[in-house]
């Protein structure tokens, strides 16, 4: 009531009504509803029921009443405790009143409380007779609710909790733009204007760093503030009671009361419609590049283990597992390189854009580069139908589906992809391979999926894509047939794209054991003739072969087929589909 009428009452009631004190008139912005409680005209039930709802406890004693001051710990607390669920108590404030009757402090008294239990965040000693701290009263109890001690800071062991630590690790190390170890004058100065809108002056920097300095012996290294002294410096604002400090770093990097990131920090809106893909946009690959660029030390192009360990620091789990290495290119040695490293966040945001989201914050990605939220870096691209009515796209990712039975040799013509040759082919292969092509001058990805041969069990997701390989063994005459049922079952009747592969070309190849040759079955179909491929070379495999089915899906609007016969000079020919078609096999001379 005094706190309302910025006077004392000359008649007090045995309970108040309820006070709502507008957020406008708070300084942390927030609505606060205060609720009294008094034992002369409510029941323990009435009261269970506040305790249940409430976000902050209040425990008021007089501290001229000894009792009143046992009665805090004989009665109160425990109360509160039984009607408290244990894994999220409520933060207490111990509030001594009528300190205008008095001459000395409670505070002797009551910390040894405050040592005893760790849910009570602060005492205040107020009197609501001279008005002496009540507004500080209430402060406090926002404070306790917003800005709590208890996930941050262990009172027994006089140290930081490790979530906390573990959160600001994390913050340093997204913040640590080079990798250095260190947090420079630009680093501090950015992490600065990122968590409280301003950067600090060139003395304040110092001030800082001199304080570490006084405390800590390698809290400063080469003028730069290391994890250490990063630590050091938010354990003394938490020791001083200026934990909303360190709590507007921890939700600024998008964590919730408990230290653990907001989901929607990790997962912002991101609207998805059928027949849309998404792919990383100009702004998500820079900022992929520079986070690839600190974390490769020797500058090899390639993350080594330990590299790709350190760049995954800021992750609760390691997101790539071994299955990533055969699905992107690598070096001689098996380290992604440069190029496989895009390559696998290319195809992450293409399959599972909720994950790169995901992973993207974990990097610190709208943070870094100053967007709303990850969601920013992220291209949805238009229905493939309007795609296919304008007969253009923007789109740079396009998906491949392999179809082919056992033994067909698809998990060659993906490794190959990646410039391996049988000799360099890994054993546990995977059922994808993403790496770039180029068409007539333009970079795309390519993204190759080996569909498992279980013919009478495709899904949707087996059936959509932009292109269809069907890949046969040419040296077994029985492996064509799966091919045909396939194409016949599946895409005659689409408007897909769709390519014949004879694999293992460097063996002899034999008859079909089908109605009729690949090549017929090519022609009647109004398909190009069955490309000749082998991975079993003695250098790097043609990549001739992946340009083709990049261009087949950019352009399948065409209304006419491309058949690509290999002329003088390595050009491809264009034929239109008309009566007076010349078919040729092998090398064509021929222009109609």
């Amino acid at each position: 009531m005094s706190l309302v009428s910025e006077e004392f009452p000359d008649l007090v009631p045995y309970r108040a009504e309820e006070i709502t004190i507008p957020a406008d008139v708070t300084p942390e912005r927030v609505p606060t509803h205060i609720v009294d409680y008094s034992e002369a005209e409510q029941t323990d039930e009435q009261l269970f029921q506040e305790i249940s709802k409430a976000n902050v406890i209040c425990i008021v004693y007089s501290v001229n009443n000894k009792k009143s001051i046992e009665k805090v710990t004989s009665h109160w607390i425990p109360l509160i405790t039984e009607n408290t669920d244990k894994d999220s108590r409520v933060p207490l404030i111990l509030v001594g009143n009528k300190s205008d009757l008095v001459e000395h402090s409670s505070m002797e008294t009551v910390l040894p409380i405050m040592n005893q239990y760790s849910e009570i965040e602060t005492c205040v000693e107020c009197s609501a007779k001279n008005l002496k701290n009540i507004s500080e009263l209430f402060y406090y109890a926002q404070k306790a609710v917003l800005h709590p001690t208890g996930p941050l800071y262990c009172p027994e062991k006089k140290d930081m909790k490790p979530l906390c630590v573990k959160a600001l690790a994390r913050i340093f190390k997204v913040s640590d733009l080079d990798n250095d170890g260190i947090l420079n004058d630009n680093e501090l100065n950015f992490f600065q204007r990122t968590c409280f809108n301003t950067p600090l002056e060139h003395q304040a920097l110092e001030d800082v760093k001199n304080v570490v300095r006084k405390n800590l012996i390698d809290g400063v290294h080469d003028n730069g503030l290391t994890l250490k002294g990063f630590l050091f410096l938010h354990m003394l604002f938490i020791q001083r009671g200026r934990h909303e400090t360190t709590w507007t770093v921890l939700r600024r990097f998008g964590y919730d009361d408990d230290l653990e990131l907001n989901q929607d920090y990790l997962f912002p809106p991101l609207k998805v419609p059928p027949d849309c893909t998404t792919e990383l946009n100009y702004n998500a690959y820079l900022f992929l590049q520079s986070v690839f660029d600190k974390h490769d030390k020797d500058r090899d192009c390639a993350l080594s283990p330990e590299e790709l360990e350190d760049l995954f620091d800021v992750f609760p789990y390691m997101p790539w597992g071994a299955d990533v290495n055969n699905t992107v290119c690598t070096n001689e040695r098996g380290w992604i390189t440069y190029q496989g490293y895009l390559s696998q966040w290319t195809l992450t945001t293409y399959l599972d854009v909720q994950r790169c989201l995901e992973y993207l914050g974990y990097l610190g990605y709208s943070i870094i580069a100053e967007q709303e939220s990850q969601a920013d870096g992220i291209t949805v691209t238009r229905d493939k139908k309007i795609d296919l009515q304008k007969k253009q796209t923007q789109r740079s990712v396009f998906r491949c589906n392999v179809f082919g039975e056992v033994g067909s040799g698809k998990s060659g013509f993906l490794q190959a992809f990646l410039g391996r040759n049988l000799s360099v082919s890994r054993k546990n292969t995977s059922y994808y391979a993403i790496s770039t092509t180029y068409v007539y001058g333009q970079e795309k990805y390519l993204l190759l999926h080996e569909v498992f041969p279980d013919f009478d069990y495709l899904s949707d997701s087996d059936l959509a894509c932009d292109v269809v390989c069907l890949v046969y063994d040419a040296s077994n005459p029985y492996s064509f047939e799966y091919c045909a049922k396939v194409f016949k079952q599946y895409f005659m009747d689409s408007k897909t794209p769709c390519m014949m592969i004879a694999a293992k070309s460097d063996l002899p190849e034999v008859k079909q054991m089908y109605g009729c040759s690949p090549l017929e079955f090519c022609r009647r179909h109004k398909m190009p003739p069955p490309q000749s491929f082998t991975c079993n070379t003695a250098g790097d495999p043609s990549r001739e072969i992946y340009t083709k089915l990049t261009t087949m899906a950019m352009y399948p609007y065409h209304d006419m087929f491309f058949y690509w016969l290999h002329a003088a000079g390595d050009i491809w020919i264009y034929i239109f589909p008309c009566s007076f078609i010349l078919w040729a096999k092998e090398t064509c001379r021929a222009f109609l």
